[in-house]
């Protein structure tokens, strides 16, 4: 029998053990470091007896027990075999994003392993009866993220002024790269913040309280809080302020940000220094996991993001500013000038708006002829 390493495999220790982890065919095992060795004598097509060849050093039972351990779980695979063939699928459909976007996709997938029932809705049931303490009261984390020493500028809480009709700001929602530079006022940026971070009601769990916003989030957990970061708004010096959603207040970070800095902090896309203002998006992940505590969870708070970018892109599009939003940024550097830990508070994903131009420069132009001429518009059609 040939044997051959999953091209879909992962290792890593854990609990002061080392696993060797095939994804989506296999099952993680704790095995002996030298697994490592002997998975990389079988890099190509071989049989147990041609790897052990090269691992003169072992002992002919030694390998014998590895191989039949690593065949089990998963990790090598039989020539001609339907987990071999899949794996070979898997390598060729995620090609460069190999290995840490696939083993996440897999390693997550078809278990979601929760110590309570969930809604189809994705919203959490009650616990248990309303208002009932439950023994995860005490370690429950704070339903908001606040910076009691910063200072603070209460927001203005006038109209919404978002009367424009929904068809209309649905269609009108565009990503925008170019803008004016003319400053947002403060009550436009209010209302923004209000309508898209801010809580609309609060619910009885069964062991205290969460509460909504606009957006579905997971479970209610509200595990996102947003920081925003100032280029132009009138009243506002230029500088990073976390938005307090209890309070409806801005509670400045750090001074100063630059149009520069912005790009820079954006992987250096020139865009990024045009908005009036950056928001970014950042996981308080105790909230989401002191419920779910299974590692697909993280999926939701990644969904949850792209649930609150969707609102905020709909939201400025009804205020008459032009929404922008980007997933390439400088992690480390984002997560600094938010004064964020990056371990249990890391940013997902920034946002951003501004005035647009009237003539966007950076607009794609429709599609004619010629483009569709060149794409395949539907499987097995020329």
């Amino acid at each position: 029998m040939r044997l051959r390493r999953s091209r879909c495999l992962t290792c890593y220790w854990h609990d002061s053990a080392f696993v060797v982890h095939p994804h989506p065919h296999g099952t993680p095992t704790a095995l002996h470091p030298a697994a490592a060795e002997i998975l990389a004598a079988f890099e190509e097509w071989s049989t147990p007896d041609e790897a052990a060849g090269h691992l003169d050093h072992l002992t002919p039972d030694t390998v014998e027990d590895a191989v039949e351990a690593l065949v089990r779980s998963g990790a090598l695979l039989a020539h001609g075999s339907a987990a071999a063939q899949l794996d070979e699928r898997i390598a060729g459909q995620w090609g460069a994003w190999m290995p840490e976007a696939s083993f996440f996709h897999y390693a997550t997938q078809d278990v979601y392993d929760s110590p309570q029932a969930v809604d189809p809705s994705g919203e959490e049931r009650d616990a248990g009866a309303a208002g009932s303490p439950g023994p995860e009261r005490e370690s429950l984390p704070p339903l908001f993220t606040g910076y009691p020493d910063a200072p603070r500028l209460l927001l203005p809480r006038g109209p919404a002024g978002l009367g424009a009709p929904f068809e209309q700001v649905l269609y009108d929602r565009r990503t925008h790269r170019d803008f004016t530079g003319a400053p947002v006022s403060l009550e436009t940026l209010a209302t923004l913040l209000a309508t898209v971070f801010g809580p609309v009601d609060f619910i009885d769990c069964g062991r205290g309280a969460l509460y909504r916003r606009t957006s579905p989030q997971g479970g209610s957990r509200q595990e996102i809080d947003a920081y925003v970061g100032v280029l132009g708004v009138s009243g506002l010096a230029p500088g990073w302020y976390h938005y307090n959603g209890l309070q409806h207040a801005l509670e400045l970070l750090s001074e100063g940000l630059t149009p520069a800095e912005a790009a820079r902090l954006c992987a250096d896309q020139s865009w990024a220094a045009r908005p009036a203002f950056l928001v970014v998006l950042a996981a308080r992940l105790e909230r989401m996991s002191v419920k779910y505590p299974t590692p697909r969870a993280y999926r939701v708070c990644l969904l949850d993001a792209g649930h609150l970018g969707q609102t905020f892109a709909l939201t400025a599009t009804a205020l008459g500013l032009g929404p922008a939003q980007t997933g390439a940024f400088r992690d480390s550097a984002v997560a600094g000038r938010c004064g964020l830990d990056n371990t249990g508070h890391t940013p997902l994903y920034v946002l951003a708006a501004g005035h647009p131009a009237a003539a966007p420069q950076d607009a794609p132009p429709p599609a004619g002829l010629p483009a569709f001429g060149a794409t395949a518009l539907l499987d097995g059609r020329p």
